[in-house]
């Protein structure tokens, strides 16, 4: 998925003493970039606990009052299964073993979705251009506008409003309708360029698509019935959505973080440095958070290096912003997760008027 836009300058004497600290770290310590047994463990544990759930709710049917609480956790397990095994498989940092990378990161397709669209509009387009209006999709958000270089139109006068609806249904509409429509076009958007999808990745579409289906809709729907199949499938479906967007536009849309657009063609900075503008962290100090999330608290450790797994993201940190004290450049993080979510709430609400 090539684009127009070209960072200009090349690599820095921060970027170099940055990797190079980093590599020190892995080395002298002799440990490899990718996960390990406790990421491992954490995978087993994620994958049972969303096995275990499903068999309650669908072949035990608790009561209501039970029931609901259960389909919330389904939710949050869902979302979590997505950002701790999904995520880091996806960026071949789940294991050193290649092919086990490759298995666990079609766990995105089991859930409903699609791992090769998502690594073009994730691995490719987010992550090498991120906050660049017209070639980070993942700033493209229907019915909302997060930058001004986005045209304000009448409706975004309410987006502080209905936000968190949005990001509530956004895991429904991704795997319903999002994943059609680029299978169709053949298009992340309707102005990026085509892409070919092998043959093998729509037999891998459509059967995933249906072995979904089978699971979380249909035989539900036959054991429990179809209004509390619905209902349940709502719930989880409503949390996993806020969760998976919550975290990303704390990541990237809170005050501080910059915003770029794809019209200039050329960015007149160096890309670790363009990480660190349009990037933020936020409750690095919560390990319950760290731990739920997959490290995705640590945004700005995870794009300045990708390829390493998200269970050393807390080492990295002080090295990362030490680095970048030494040498003047910008570092953003919030310190608590209300804190960041205010920032991020205050940037929709401006970019409503």
């Amino acid at each position: 998925m090539p684009s127009p836009i070209k960072f200009i300058k090349p690599s820095s004497e921060f970027s170099k003493t940055l990797k190079n600290k980093v590599n020190a770290y892995f080395s002298d310590l002799s440990i490899r970039k990718e996960g390990n047994m406790s990421l491992m463990l954490k995978g087993f544990l994620l994958i049972l606990a969303l096995l275990v759930n499903y068999i309650i709710l669908v072949f035990f049917t608790p009561v209501s009052y039970i029931a609901i609480p259960l389909c919330v956790i389904l939710g949050l397990n869902l979302a979590a299964i997505g950002f701790n095994i999904m995520h880091d498989a996806g960026h071949d940092t789940f294991s050193s073993n290649k092919t086990l990378n490759n298995v666990l990161s079609y766990s995105l397709n089991l859930l409903g979705g699609n791992i090769y669209l998502w690594k073009l509009k994730h691995n490719i387009s987010h992550h090498t251009f991120t906050n660049i209006n017209g070639s980070d999709h993942d700033i493209e958000i229907k019915f909302m506008r997060v930058t001004e270089d986005q045209p304000l139109k009448g409706i975004h006068r309410y987006q502080s409003f209905y936000f968190l609806f949005l990001y509530s249904i956004s895991y429904l509409a991704w795997i319903f309708y999002q994943d059609y429509e680029k299978y169709f076009r053949k298009k992340l958007s309707k102005e990026s360029k085509e892409f070919n999808l092998p043959m093998k990745e729509k037999i891998i579409f459509w059967v995933s698509k249906a072995i979904h289906f089978v699971i979380f809709l249909v035989i539900p729907i036959y054991v429990v019935g179809f209004q509390n199949a619905m209902i349940g499938i709502l719930i989880a479906s409503l949390v996993c959505g806020l969760a998976l967007a919550t975290v990303f536009q704390l990541a990237h849309v809170v005050h501080g973080t910059e915003f770029k657009n794809e019209s200039d063609s050329t960015i007149d900075e160096e890309w670790m440095v363009h990480q660190l503008q349009s990037t933020s962290n936020f409750a690095t100090k919560s390990r319950i958070l760290t731990w739920l999330l997959g490290g995705l608290n640590f945004q700005v450790e995870h794009h300045l290096f990708p390829k390493i797994s998200h269970v050393h993201y807390p080492r990295l940190n002080s090295i990362i912003r030490e680095t970048c004290k030494d040498y003047g450049v910008s570092y953003h993080e919030h310190r608590t997760f209300f804190g960041a979510f205010r920032s991020h709430y205050s940037v929709i609400h401006a970019m409503s008027r």
